[in-house]
């Protein structure tokens, strides 16, 4: 065996399908687009969700729902994440701006503070909305409340 007699195994190679290059190749004429219509012609591009001529999925489902433009989407913070935040950074007061030089939230993100867990100890919370229990928990444990 020598390098200039090595060859491809019998029927591993097959020739490249010549299309439009007249009848003779086997492929011209209608170029094996079949005969007319829109799919034989240059340019044809099926839409994304064209059904062949049904009524699309998306035109058969009813329309649901409502999505209010003046909706605020809160991060929530409950009253024992604050002790635990508070303690694990050193903070003294609790807002957005410490949460946002944190790199927990985006510097446009509303925070409110809910009521589940206990405080420890006294901190001064600023944020944009609380609940009521959240009020009164972090006023029972000797902080302050600040609304935005």
């Amino acid at each position: 065996m020598e390098l200039h007699s090595l060859k491809p195994a019998e029927g591993a190679v097959k020739r490249r399908k010549r299309i439009a290059r007249g009848q003779g190749s086997g492929h011209g004429g209608t170029s094996t687009r079949g005969h007319k219509g829109a799919k034989s012609r240059s340019g044809y591009s099926r839409k994304r969700a064209f059904e062949g001529g049904q009524m699309p999925l998306q035109m058969r489902l009813p329309k649901r729902g409502f999505k209010s433009p003046n909706r605020i989407n809160y991060f929530v913070v409950n009253v024992d994440k604050i002790g635990s935040l508070c303690e694990k950074y050193g903070w003294e007061e609790f807002s957005p701006e410490v949460l946002y030089k944190a790199g927990l939230i985006k510097k446009s993100d509303s925070v409110k503070i809910l009521g589940s867990g206990d405080l420890s100890k006294g901190v001064k919370v600023k944020a944009h909305a609380f609940s009521a229990a959240a009020k009164t928990k972090v006023e029972s444990a000797g902080g302050s409340i600040e609304q935005l």
